[in-house]
């Protein structure tokens, strides 16, 4: 029937006007739908946390998904006493610091050994994106390595306060409650932060923050589906 709407995109229509509430409800009940709600809301938010951490994307998605596939097979724990993006977030970084932790005793000498094999050049963090404008996809590159680089160059302290307040437009008090800190020590971390940050780039480059960091699209997709599959929820999608 024409204006007929598939039950999938219905279904998906209608989780998108469920509280954080009502999803939980029925992720507890194992509806698909809602967990794929979840991870739509969240995801940009606990990936550029958890790398804020490891300053690495694959590492960083991994713990992600990890995240997710934690939260949901405990979502009995879920008392609200937190909203569900800062239980998920904690949970999320729990897991990065955990990882940098078991690294740490070798990182270095690792960093060491690619620096001296590259000749002490750089790694790009972001693969290259093909299509589009060819000069303008050049230029956003270029300004989101210059900001990624900033950041991750800023000490391990200051770069997960920096991501929460000034990439992800957290307020102070939600940046407390994730990170365990007093809002005292984010608003002392955020202003040493951004004074190292401003040695390193022009302050035209402050509306470019917003942008850094993206979790969208195929990728939001594609993490969706595999928590959905490690959770024994996948559904095969629908042909035509």
């Amino acid at each position: 029937m024409r204006g007929h709407q598939h039950p999938k995109a219905a279904g998906e229509a209608a989780d998108a006007g469920l509280s954080d509430g009502e999803l939980v409800s029925q992720a507890r009940r194992g509806e698909a739908g809602a967990f794929r709600e979840i991870i739509r809301r969240n995801n940009r938010h606990l990936f550029r946390a958890a790398r804020s951490v490891l300053r690495d994307d694959a590492e960083a998605e991994d713990v992600v998904q990890e995240a997710y596939v934690r939260a949901f097979r405990g979502l009995a724990g879920f008392r609200g006493d937190a909203s569900l993006s800062t239980w998920l977030t904690r949970i999320a970084l729990n897991e990065a610091f955990g990882r940098l932790r078991r690294r740490r005793t070798t990182v270095d000498l690792e960093q060491i050994e690619v620096a001296q094999k590259g000749g002490g050049a750089s790694i790009l963090m972001f693969p290259t994106a093909l299509g589009g404008d060819p000069e303008g996809a050049a230029a956003r590159r270029e300004i989101r390595r210059l900001l990624e680089q900033a950041i991750d160059g800023l000490p391990e302290v200051y770069r997960p306060v920096l991501v929460a307040r000034d990439v992800d437009g957290l307020s102070v008090e939600e940046t407390a409650r994730i990170l365990g800190i007093r809002p005292e020590t984010v608003r002392t971390r955020l202003h040493r932060a951004r004074r190292l940050l401003r040695a390193e780039l022009d302050q035209r480059l402050g509306d470019a923050l917003g942008d850094a960091f993206p979790f969208d699209g195929a990728r939001c997709t594609r993490m969706a589906e595999t928590v959905l599959s490690r959770l024994g929820l996948a559904v095969p999608a629908p042909r035509g």
